[in-house]
């Protein structure tokens, strides 16, 4: 038996053999003990209790502490019998261990619906002391917290932590079964407007409502996971082929992308999905991750609103990708770009009125990067800031070698009018290098208008007071031009060179060009008609009254050393 303790037979058993003082002691224990919530048993070194509290008795079924007192061990041994019930025979192992061993140790005892967690500990010297406690409520509280950790507050979904899990057993499944399963990641488009326009409690509630419509079309042995702001994700099970994964993602667009009434607006959103398969594109969770993500990224940039399946392919242009970027962050410090600069010429007069700056990036490997390939990108990921600003500083001192009357023209994008340095970059542009602000021409898109609309106007109205004149380029191409002519007064507009393009081939490209140029001249102001390449299109542009005309047949965009020469020999073509 337990080493240091002697299972006393109830026969033999003396109630009066713990010493009188032992008693004593734990009798003065006993009032501080039941004011606990944890069970408390004493025995000797004989294995004779010596104090039992209240809460002990109780979860012993017994009706009086008091009937303890004095009880030898196989009583004891008995009542955790019959509390352990089929778990007796762990329950006496494990007690058997302790005591053999004379170490303390804990055991978690399963007794009807509750826990009961019990300690035995050594006390050397004396005996031992067996604490008991319904823990019950405790392990609910944690499991509760467990799985609340595991969803998401918003949507009640899994978040990422369950979505990884759900994922790792299907992958096991598949490793013993060999049941193949897909991942789909869902990305929301057109939602940050929504968030933006309409605030965060409609957006909230919008993605709600797109979470209850993933539910409805999944079965219950998929998943669906909100990962991410907007972003969903799903563990498809039992996919044998691309077939049951493509009908998933067609039917996640189409349901996605109906209406939605909320708070009595009518939102319009849609959904790019990318797809990967196992065990085609993976048996590792992040891989798999991973390569879906790369499918999403193809699915946006191949209009949104659809799905795309991974291809290997699509990981060695992620490579290229990336290497791209990272080129382009050292292509600053290296002074690799350089601009380059396209005439405007002035239909009357046949002088070359200003010069429109155009980036060009030499890259000592790559060579020439064309800017269709690397300037999205530097939207993308934000670099388009620091490189619109030294576009800004490198044409102003540019500028200063040209003719007074000449301007110069920089495009500035929607990113850059995000950022609160705009002004201060072209106010410290302007002074650095001496350029009036006159001869500074800030050009913008539609797309700068679209977003923070107040916001915009006034940091163009602040570029008017400082002398900077502002024009709309590309006009024509959006939905809301004339709107802005409105609220705003700028000082040109370029008409899209799509125009220019469908003269010849198109009858509707001569009225479009024509009631740009009027809308121009009833304002006060100056028209150019962008990619002028014929001579044709320079003699139907001249018909139709634009001010100034820019494209290859006054020039192509030229180094700044070139300007000069040109100015020198400027006509109008014939």
């Amino acid at each position: 038996m337990p080493r240091g303790l002697r299972v006393v037979p109830e026969a033999e058993h003396r109630p009066a053999e713990p010493s009188l003082t032992s008693r004593q002691a734990a009798s003065a224990l006993l009032p501080f003990v039941d004011a606990t919530h944890q069970g408390l048993l004493l025995l000797d070194c004989r294995g004779c209790v010596l104090l039992c509290s209240a809460s002990a008795s109780c979860l012993l079924n017994a009706p009086h502490a008091s009937t303890w007192e004095g009880a030898s061990f196989r009583k004891v041994l008995r009542a955790f019998r019959a509390l352990a019930g089929s778990a007796w025979p762990e329950l006496l192992e494990h007690v058997r261990h302790a005591f053999e061993l004379g170490a303390s140790g804990a055991f978690t005892l399963p007794c009807r619906d509750d826990l009961i967690e019990l300690g035995l500990y050594a006390v050397s010297g004396y005996g031992w002391a067996i604490t008991l406690e319904d823990v019950s409520a405790r392990r609910a509280a944690e499991v509760s917290a467990a799985e609340l950790a595991r969803l998401d507050p918003l949507t009640g979904l899994p978040n990422r932590l369950l979505l990884r899990e759900r994922l790792d057993d299907a992958l096991a499944r598949f490793h013993h079964t060999g049941d193949g399963c897909a991942v789909l990641l869902v990305d929301l488009d057109r939602f940050k407007p929504v968030n933006d326009t309409f605030g965060h409690p409609i957006g909230d509630a919008l993605l709600q409502i797109v979470a209850d419509r993933l539910r409805s079309t999944l079965r219950p042995t998929d998943t669906v996971a909100r990962i991410g702001g907007d972003e969903f994700a799903i563990v498809q099970a039992d996919v044998s082929a691309a077939d049951a994964a493509h009908a998933l993602a067609r039917r996640i667009v189409d349901l996605i992308g109906r209406s939605y009434i909320i708070e009595g607006h009518l939102l319009t959103i849609g959904a790019s999905i990318g797809v990967a398969l196992v065990p085609a594109d993976g048996t590792d969770a992040g891989k798999l991750l991973k390569n879906a993500d790369l499918a999403l990224y193809r699915a946006k940039l191949d209009g949104r609103g659809t799905h795309r399946f991974f291809e290997p392919e699509m990981d060695a242009r992620m490579q290229a990708r990336r290497k791209l970027e990272l080129d382009m962050r050292q292509a600053l410090a290296r002074r690799e770009f350089q601009l380059h600069y396209q005439p405007q010429l002035q239909r009357q007069s046949g002088a070359l009125s200003g010069c429109e700056a155009l980036i060009r990036w030499y890259h000592p490997e790559r060579g020439l990067v064309s800017p269709l390939d690397f300037i999205p990108l530097a939207e993308e990921i934000g670099l388009i800031v620091p490189i619109g600003e030294w576009v800004i500083r490198q044409a102003c001192r540019d500028a200063m070698t040209s003719p007074g009357h000449m301007s110069v023209a920089v495009n500035v994008s929607p990113a850059q009018f995000k950022s609160d340095r705009l002004v201060e970059t072209i106010i410290s542009a302007l002074a650095s290098s001496g350029l009036p602000a006159r001869r500074l021409e800030v050009e913008i898109t539609e797309g700068v208008l679209l977003q923070e609309n107040e916001r915009t106007l006034q940091t163009l109205h602040r570029l008017r007071e400082l002398g900077v004149r502002v024009s709309m380029d590309d006009f024509g191409t959006g939905y809301s031009s004339l709107s802005y002519l409105r609220s705003f007064p700028f000082d040109k507009i370029k008409i899209d060179r799509s125009f220019v393009k469908d003269l010849t081939s198109k009858p509707d490209g001569e009225a479009i060009i024509r009631a740009i140029a009027g809308l121009g001249k009833s304002l006060g102001t100056t028209t150019v008609a962008e990619g002028v390449e014929t001579s044709e299109q320079m003699q139907r542009i001249r018909l139709e009254g634009c001010t100034d005309v820019q494209g290859y047949l006054i020039s192509k965009p030229v180094p700044n050393d070139e300007i000069l020469t040109l100015v020198s020999r400027a006509r109008i073509p014939a």
